[in-house]
């Protein structure tokens, strides 16, 4: 998600650089980059060595395939992305629908807000020992594993039922660029994610998300932000977090993805310049492929008052079945059935940084890296079952 950030917005009052397609001109490489291979366009405009052997071909973005939606025809019997999303087949050969937990489970519910009271008193007493820490990016590990995500996992497991799927995909250490579709009016889906990889993730990962502008300026939502992991969403930051190891996210669709009409759900819209693709080779993490199916139903988006948006300075204000006609009621979000997949992760390190500089090689990533997770929702919807109900 591309936005454009004040430098006193950024952490330590340092000037924060928006992720652009288009970076400063390369300097000289260093002796680390000389055994890596660089995109065509780029070996044709060094000059020929004499008695120089030929470089072996660097591959292409079309080499790399779709490994989460090759074969794919949305007429074609449907084919598992991998064996997690298998549909399940009982004793008389018919597919077993996947459920969370039951829907209004008010017993699971009363549990799950007992263990958020019971781990937050525990938080408590161990932050009167002042025994924690807060990063440079203001995040604070022990409020978010005490407190933020018991909190999300009540929406977690009891409300969106979500089911995660391509764990396996995440790194078990190093940094990785995770890229996911935006929906559902306010960005819960961010939250779920950051639940989704922690408590799934064999060793319960944080996730660090590229948060808008307008998020972290908001009194309250910005404070709480930072404090669970959030950052602005730019190269400075993006960059930092990813050369020190960290599982990074990021929502290309922006506010036109989070935004965007009921009608033209799980319809991707534009990935930006590809700023996130720049940022990937410039660092040489794998960029995650993930598809979230559930978010679109949270809050049906049937029309925008875009007239009172523009007074507020807001990017767009929902009109849904329940909102404004329930008032605060209507904040409420739909019980939808949710599933999580993290796609395979296509590698950068083939490329050397100076192919960040290449206009046609960030192109052709970031269309590639959107057509994975599109392809991918169409495969999880055509398995769905019932939005509210499975």
């Amino acid at each position: 998600m591309t936005v454009v950030a004040k430098g006193n917005n950024a952490p330590d009052s340092r000037t924060a650089k928006v992720i652009q397609l288009y970076a400063s001109p390369p300097s000289s490489a260093s002796p680390s980059d000389a055994g890596r291979r660089r995109h065509p366009s780029q070996q044709r405009s060094e000059p020929v060595q004499p008695r120089r052997m030929a470089p072996r071909p660097v591959p292409r973005v079309s080499d790399l395939g779709h490994p989460n939606t090759d074969g794919f025809d949305e007429t074609a019997d449907i084919t598992p992305i991998n064996a997690d999303v298998a549909p399940r087949i009982d004793e008389s050969g018919l597919p077993v629908q996947r459920t969370g937990s039951p829907l209004f489970s008010l017993g699971g519910i009363r549990s799950a807000v007992a263990d958020t009271v019971v781990t937050s008193a525990g938080y408590l007493r161990e932050r009167l020992t002042g025994d924690y820490e807060i990063d440079d990016f203001g995040f604070d590990r022990h409020f978010t594993e005490n407190v933020f995500l018991p909190a999300m996992r009540v929406l977690f497991d009891k409300w969106f039922r979500v089911e995660v799927t391509g764990v396996e995909n995440l790194p078990t250490e190093g940094g990785a660029l995770l890229v996911s579709n935006h929906a559902g009016s306010i960005p819960v889906d961010a939250l779920m994610l950051s639940v989704a990889v922690h408590d799934h993730h064999p060793r319960q990962r944080f996730l660090r998300m590229l948060a808008a502008d307008l998020a972290l300026e908001s009194p309250f939502i910005g404070a709480l932000s930072r404090r669970t992991g959030s950052t602005l969403a730019c190269t400075a930051d993006a960059e930092r977090l990813l050369r020190s190891g960290e599982l990074t996210a990021v929502w290309p669709e922006g506010f036109k993805g989070v935004g965007k009409l009921y009608r033209d759900r799980y319809k991707l819209q534009r990935f930006g310049r590809g700023g996130f693709v720049t940022t990937a080779l410039r660092t040489a993490v794998p960029i995650i492929p993930v598809s979230i199916v559930g978010s679109e139903e949270i809050y049906p988006m049937l029309s925008d008052l875009k007239p009172l948006a523009r007074v507020l300075g807001l990017p767009y204000i929902p009109v849904t079945p329940t909102f404004p006609l329930l008032g605060p009621l209507g904040l409420v979000p739909l019980p939808a059935k949710w599933h999580i997949h993290f796609g395979k992760p296509i590698e950068t390190n083939r490329y050397d940084e100076q192919a960040a500089e290449d206009p046609m090689v960030v192109f052709d990533l970031t269309d590639h890296v959107r057509e994975e997770i599109q392809q991918t929702l169409y495969r999880m919807l055509s398995r769905r079952g019932s939005v509210y109900f499975g």
